[in-house]
């Protein structure tokens, strides 16, 4: 299965089911409390990465983007569905050495990712959101016998998980396209028990 297009249909969704939250949020609204979380958003993502396998973790800058709908409940809750994509610079990767000299390389490559989030309005520009959904990661294990050098295993796989995370987000300019800036936390837990976390800081413009 094509692990972009299954991000994007579970965006949309997420997004056919914020429908009535959009709905509610007429100008009217807007207007009256200032705010102007609600629409279509583009969002370019940059900061540090973080790969954990095999007991071991790794720490790289990393960089992504991500495509995101909003509406708007009465006057403080936020919700919205989002697409992502994520990697490291020249990818992340943890080597392992076991006692028996064999040495497990773990690389981790780009990841895809849909997500629900909701979130409250502290105040007509700054938004607290929490979020959560599904990932996709294609990784790498190779397994070599040292000091032979001899590769033992080869596996290249996606791997499927989960996304949890939140942050805040503010507005800085209003309009008919707002810019906005976030900060945020995400967890991504992968089958094969590893993991990454990454600490991002965003910034991005809306549709309205």
């Amino acid at each position: 299965m094509n692990i972009k297009k299954l991000a994007l249909a579970a965006t949309f969704a997420a997004g056919i089911l914020a429908q009535p939250a959009m709905a509610q949020d007429d100008a009217n609204t807007v207007g009256a409390n200032g705010t102007a979380f609600r629409g279509i958003r583009l969002e370019a993502n940059g900061g540090g990465d973080r790969f954990q396998s095999e007991g071991n973790h790794n720490d790289k800058i990393g960089y992504g983007g991500t495509i995101g709908f909003d509406g708007q409940i009465g006057e403080k809750l936020v919700i919205g569905a989002e697409g992502s994509y994520w990697r490291a610079n020249n990818w992340n990767d943890n080597t392992t050495v076991l006692a028996d000299n064999t040495t497990i390389d773990h690389k981790a490559f780009q990841e895809w990712g849909a997500a629900v989030r909701a979130g409250v309005l502290v105040s007509p520009q700054l938004l607290v959101f929490a979020k959560a959904g599904y990932v996709n990661g294609e990784q790498r294990r190779l397994i070599t016998s040292t000091p032979t050098g001899a590769p033992l295993v080869y596996d290249h796989y996606s791997a499927d998980g989960y996304q949890v995370g939140g942050g805040v987000e503010y507005t800085l300019t209003q309009g008919r396209a707002p810019v906005y800036m976030n900060a945020q936390y995400v967890y991504s837990g992968y089958s094969g028990n590893s993991a990454r976390q990454r600490v991002m800081a965003g910034i991005g413009i809306r549709f309205k």
